[in-house]
C-alpha cells in the first residue's frame, strides 16, 4: 500500500518557495491516492498537475500500481489546517458545533488551539420579555467544533 506520509513530503517538497501547502492526504486500500492542497492566493489547475507529475515520478509503478488524484480544497469545504484558518481571518465562516448550533460567523482570530468567532446573537436582558440582539465575541476550542466552512453568500 502507498505510504501518504512520503506522497506528502514529496508534496511539501516541490511547494516550497511556493504558498501553497497539503492540506490532507487520503489513501484507500485499493491504492486510490487524493491529495488536497491549498493556497494563501489560489490553485490553478497547472500547479495541480506539476504536483502530480513530480509525486509519480517519485514512485515505481511496475512496483506498485497506484491511482493519484490532487485537487484543490473547494469552496465551501471543510477547513482542515490551521494555514487554512489563518487565510480566512476576517472572513464570514459557517461553524457548526459538537452540540448541534450552527453559527453563521465572522472569523476574527485562529491558532493550534482555538478559533475566536464574531456573530449577533439573541440574549435575555434582565427587566425585558423579549430578547435583544447583541454582538457576541466567543472562543471555541478546536473540540468543540465539528466543522468550519467558508462562508458564501449568493445574495
Amino acid at each position: 500500500m502507498i505510504d501518504c506520509k512520503k506522497i506528502t513530503n514529496i508534496a511539501e517538497e516541490a511547494m516550497k518557495g511556493t504558498d501553497l501547502f497539503v492540506v490532507e492526504c487520503t489513501c484507500s486500500p485499493a491504492n486510490e491516492v487524493e491529495l488536497l492542497i491549498d493556497s494563501d492566493t489560489s490553485v490553478s489547475i497547472d500547479a495541480c498537475v506539476e504536483l502530480s507529475r513530480t509525486i509519480e515520478a517519485a514512485f515505481d509503478r511496475d512496483e506498485e500500481d497506484f491511482s493519484l488524484t490532487v485537487a484543490s480544497a473547494g469552496i465551501g469545504s471543510e477547513l482542515k489546517v490551521l494555514r487554512q484558518y489563518a487565510k480566512l481571518i476576517g472572513s464570514p465562516v459557517e461553524v457548526l458545533l459538537r452540540n448541534g448550533v450552527k453559527l453563521l460567523a465572522v472569523l476574527d482570530a485562529a491558532d493550534e488551539n482555538s478559533v475566536t468567532l464574531s456573530y449577533d446573537e439573541k440574549v435575555s436582558v434582565e427587566g425585558k420579555k423579549r430578547k435583544e440582539l447583541q454582538h457576541v465575541v466567543k472562543t471555541f476550542g478546536y473540540d468543540e467544533i465539528k466543522y468550519t466552512k467558508e462562508y458564501l453568500d449568493f445574495k
